[in-house]
């Protein structure tokens, strides 16, 4: 059955204006439609949001501004979104369409790709990654599910910056167990996603696309969970064997479960990748592993074609169509098998070459043979890689190489694992002669310096002692402290004496000394609150406009910042806001006027009103004077008395 028949939002018209073809997929969060914008006349996808999300109204307003914010990231391998809204329960994205699969498409139909083929998907996910860790958003949720292919070959990075706030699948499907396969250690412990997550996703996702398999396998989200956290992604070369080196380096790099130890961000993992596949050649890069499953048919335009064709193809021979015409002469024996004819002879003629001419013509057919076989036969071999490799497994490597161990050395790293080897001199691949020596240095892991004594010091004198000593002087807070004196260093994160990697910031907690207890200066004059607040060991500021004020005089304080009753640290200002004194404002004339109608006169004018009726005003209703006359001015808010007769 045509489970999209089902769905009720198939053939609506969303907001106005995007008609809803065909249901896509249904993910946790929300589905994906085929849609057509009928102002635009074009089609896209629409990602509507789950009605019972829609209710969460913070939920709704992070999808929302991530969603803006992505709109912003123009990137040619960064799906698009072109607008957003809400019709209803309702709340939708619309984007662009990428008519073709993904990458788990791809991956369940070829199983392991040609190294070629997986870097070649790998390198445009990390620009898009790039782009985005740059700009500031962190993915979060990478796997080949969200990394679409076109029909025309060009790779897209979906789903950008919309955290999945609830998990809506408890159960032990695929789903779950492919979502964990791609988690980095950090977000298992405590749900930490700055770039290096989507660096190490992208680490598990080239190792299954060198092998057909994810590095780690479970019959449950906690297994793979537990695996990640204690075990380290294996080699893809352990499962492919002769699969080059330097795609183990960026496995290994990608994926360290320190993150420290990994590529800070896309950028700079895109960096290394592009450098090693710069050191493959031809074969290495077009090897099959034997993992890769038959295809039974052709490069026909089938799903199949949404790996580029230039991934899958021969290449063109060269223009001369000679299939061999690269390469170093001396490599091509063939063309020494013949030697050349002697020049012909300047002796007089009638005198025959003899046997000696015969002999001198033999052997240096034999010597130039000698010479080509011993220049490409075993005399020489290759220097075998051994990069993340310990000293034990170099030292065997190259004893099976026909090769001896030179001088080994030591250097620090942040990116090689401890006691693993950096690097080899020759380098990996190098043409070298039998029983020569290769020296290697072997990682130290990351350089680490300990934290320095530094409470006590000034905090000059202690920034530039973390500067000293390899640390970045870090985040500087202020505490009150009655035993260290203020501006001085009472603490250090991390503590003193700890181990931390160089170049690591530490931050400082610095002394505002003792606390002193602000005194309360309203309503006093000016040259009293100063005299006060100084003598506490405070200092004073007079704000610039003075406020009206009913309650307090002229040149009076009105307010203080801090208030009374907070602390503050010697030296602190305390700024004062002194008095212009009360509005003066004219006072209505009411004698004569009723009781009634001088009440409302009066306080309409911004007075208090108080009623003098004495003996004989009793039953009286007219105002026989007032306390203050009208025609003159009175403090706003002041008290007008009116006698009544």
């Amino acid at each position: 059955m045509d489970t999209t028949l089902q769905d009720p939002l198939v053939g609506q018209v969303l907001d106005g204006r995007y008609r809803i073809d065909s249901r896509i997929a249904v993910g946790g969060m929300a589905t994906v439609y085929r849609a057509v914008d009928t102002r635009l006349d074009r089609v896209l996808a629409l990602k509507v949001m789950h009605p019972a999300l829609a209710v969460d109204a913070s939920f709704v307003e992070r999808f929302i501004r991530e969603a803006k914010s992505v709109a912003r990231l123009a990137h040619p391998n960064v799906v698009q979104v072109f607008d957003q809204g809400n019709d209803g329960s309702y709340v939708y994205l619309a984007m662009e369409y990428v008519a073709g699969c993904t990458l788990r498409d791809v991956l369940r139909e070829r199983g392991a790709l040609q190294p070629r083929a997986a870097l070649d998907i790998l390198e445009p996910v990390l620009a898009a990654l790039g782009a985005a860790h740059r700009a500031g958003f962190v993915h979060r949720d990478m796997k080949p599910e969200n990394v679409l292919i076109g029909d025309d070959g060009r790779v897209k990075v979906a789903d950008f910056g919309l955290v999945r706030a609830v998990d809506t699948v408890t159960n032990t499907t695929g789903t779950v167990l492919g979502t964990v396969s791609y988690l980095a250690p950090e977000q298992i412990e405590d749900g930490t996603a700055d770039p290096r997550v989507d660096v190490y996703a992208c680490g598990v996702m080239l190792y299954e696309m060198l092998t057909g398999d994810k590095p780690h396998d479970g019959d449950s989200p906690a297994v793979i969970l537990y695996k990640h956290l204690h075990e380290d992604v294996p080699p893809p070369s352990a499962a492919v064997p002769g699969m080059a080196y330097e795609l183990d380096e960026m496995v290994a790099s990608a994926t360290a479960r320190t993150p420290a130890l990994r590529p800070y961000d896309a950028v700079a993992l895109l960096a290394q990748v592009r450098d090693g596949r710069g050191r493959l050649d031809e074969d290495q890069l077009d090897a099959v592993p034997p993992q890769a499953l038959a295809v039974d048919h052709d490069n026909g335009d089938d799903r199949t074609t949404v790996i580029p064709r230039a991934l899958t193809t021969p290449r063109p021979l060269p223009a001369d169509g000679d299939d061999h015409a690269s390469g170093p002469a001396l490599d091509r024996t063939s063309r020494f098998a013949s030697p050349p004819p002697p020049p012909p002879s300047r002796r007089r003629s009638g005198i025959r070459r003899g046997p000696a001419a015969i002999v001198v013509a033999v052997l240096l057919a034999l010597g130039l043979g000698a010479g080509v076989w011993y220049i490409n036969s075993g005399q020489f071999t290759k220097v075998p890689p051994l990069l993340a490799k310990t000293q034990d497994e170099a030292e065997d490597r190259l004893q099976d190489a026909g090769l001896e161990v030179g001088k080994v050395s030591h250097a620090h790293s942040d990116t090689v694992k401890r006691g693993t080897i950096i690097g080899s001199d020759p380098e990996p691949g190098a043409r070298i002669r039998v029983n020569d020596a290769v020296s290697f240095t072997i990682s130290d892991g990351p350089e680490t310096v300990r934290v320095p004594a530094l409470a006590g010091q000034k905090l000059g004198e202690a920034q530039d002692q973390l500067r000293k000593d390899g640390l970045d002087p870090g985040m500087v807070t202020r505490e009150f402290s009655e035993d260290v004196p203020r501006g001085s260093v009472i603490s250090a994160r991390p503590a003193d004496g700890t181990k931390v990697r160089a170049g690591t910031a530490v931050a400082l907690v610095v002394s505002k000394g003792a606390p002193i207890d602000i005194p309360d200066v309203t309503g006093s004059d000016e040259a009293d609150a100063r005299s006060e607040l100084t003598e506490a060991g405070l200092k004073v500021k007079i704000a610039t406009e003075r406020v009206t004020s009913s309650e307090y005089d002229k040149g009076q304080v009105v307010r203080q910042t801090p208030k009374s009753g907070g602390r503050a640290a010697e030296g602190d200002t305390v700024t004062l806001t002194l008095s212009k004194g009360p509005e003066m404002i004219e006072v209505p004339d009411v004698v004569g006027d009723s009781v009634d109608d001088a009440r409302q006169a009066l306080e309409g004018a911004g007075f208090e009103v108080d009623e003098d009726r004495g003996l004989f005003g009793i039953f009286g209703d007219e105002v026989k004077s007032q306390s203050v006359e009208g025609g003159r001015t009175a403090p706003k808010g002041s008290t007008i008395t009116i006698k009544i007769r």
